[in-house]
């Protein structure tokens, strides 16, 4: 007997990737047959994904790159992925196609649409991207990684929460050193193309910190290619101890290690924190046309777990009275760190798992 196929669409960022991950891993160890469909762009995100899962390319575009000529073109080539996206998926029928957006989810999703396959979107922020937004009403199940999610109309949605990576899992509620009179660890993420703004209010806000808090800070910051080296310079000649790079490989162990993350609020980076449980200081993406990563962070901040400073007030002084503030208050960061724990969804794959397997069955509620 064939084992049951499952064919996760997903687009070429660490937010739809990470969980898209989580599940075929989850659904491997089950038995299950795992095909990735996504585009080229997205096919380059996928060294972390196991061996056995079969990772086909398919057509797709964007509209917001490309030019005018990219833009005409755009609906013809992902007319043609969905065309050749359907003639596959009669071939191979599988049990269940579940989508976690971006714009190369679009041939494989609106497939299994015309097909009637049984389907399933999984949402990671708290506003519903454009192609999970396009699928929401024709799709079996909404599954939601933040919670609440901004829905549509007369449509609920499911909270699973968002899959976070095995390494992540290994340190779930790992023990929580609170700030005190010996180093301090803060950990500096700005998603994965790192963030300027980040690099340039950061480090002069440590350097004003309290000479108490800032003799024992050591800092962990992530920042772009061309940032890294100004940056560490900054740290160097203020006499702050940094390391400071591009990528850090080891991020769960300096997020455990950490007494403070500052970060953006991506729906990753944010399940990630809960899961772990650490106080953080959310600097939210203010280019984001639907806000999502704001909506992200609210449940922390609403459970006082975490700081949230829009862009508009992500200033020097604001920033280094927010640090010295959590910084300097043992009890008050071990509150927000079992605060973000109570957070955390850990078994988020699993519930997804059980959603796959209730269409599998026919069972979508």
């Amino acid at each position: 007997m064939t084992a049951p196929l499952l064919i996760i669409a997903a687009g070429g960022t660490g937010g739809h990737m990470f969980p898209a991950q989580a599940l075929a891993e989850a659904m491997l160890d089950k038995g299950w047959r795992v095909r990735l469909s996504t585009d080229a762009r997205g096919a380059r995100y996928t060294g972390g994904f196991p061996d056995a899962v079969d990772v086909q390319v398919v057509g797709s575009a964007t509209f917001a790159r490309g030019g005018i000529l990219g833009k005409l073109a755009a609906p013809f080539r992902i007319l043609g992925g969905i065309v050749a996206a359907s003639w596959r998926m009669l071939r191979d029928r599988p049990s269940v196609v579940v989508g976690f957006g971006g714009y190369p989810a679009i041939p494989a999703m609106a497939a299994a649409w015309l097909l009637r396959r049984p389907r399933m979107i999984h949402e990671q922020n708290g506003v519903l991207g454009r192609v999970n937004q396009l699928f929401a009403r024709r799709v079996d199940a909404v599954a939601c990684g933040t919670w609440p999610t901004a829905l549509p109309k007369g449509l609920e949605g499911l909270h699973t929460g968002n899959p976070v990576r095995a390494v992540i899992l290994e340190k779930h509620g790992a023990p929580y050193i609170p700030p005190g009179d010996y180093p301090m660890s803060v950990l500096v993420l700005g998603g994965s193309q790192g963030a300027r703004i980040l690099s340039d209010i950061v480090p002069p806000a440590i350097a004003n910190l309290p000479e108490p808090i800032r003799r024992n800070v050591r800092v962990s910051h992530q920042a772009r290619a061309e940032d890294v080296d100004r940056v560490a310079d900054y740290y160097a000649s203020e006499l702050i101890t940094a390391d400071v790079q591009t990528f850090f490989a080891d991020v769960p162990q300096r997020m455990a290690e950490a007494q403070l993350v500052i970060s953006r609020s991506g729906a990753s980076t944010v399940a990630d924190v809960s899961v772990i449980g650490r106080p953080a200081i959310w600097v939210p993406l203010a280019s984001a046309i639907r806000d999502e990563q704001t909506a992200n962070a609210r449940q922390l901040v609403e459970a006082g777990a975490a700081v949230m400073m829009p862009e508009s007030t992500f200033e020097v002084a604001a920033l280094t009275q927010q640090m010295a503030t959590v910084l300097s208050d043992e009890r008050g960061a071990m509150d927000m760190a079992h605060a973000a724990l109570a957070c955390a969804v850990p078994d988020a794959t699993d519930r997804l798992v059980q959603l796959v397997e209730n269409l599998a069955e026919g069972r979508d509620k």
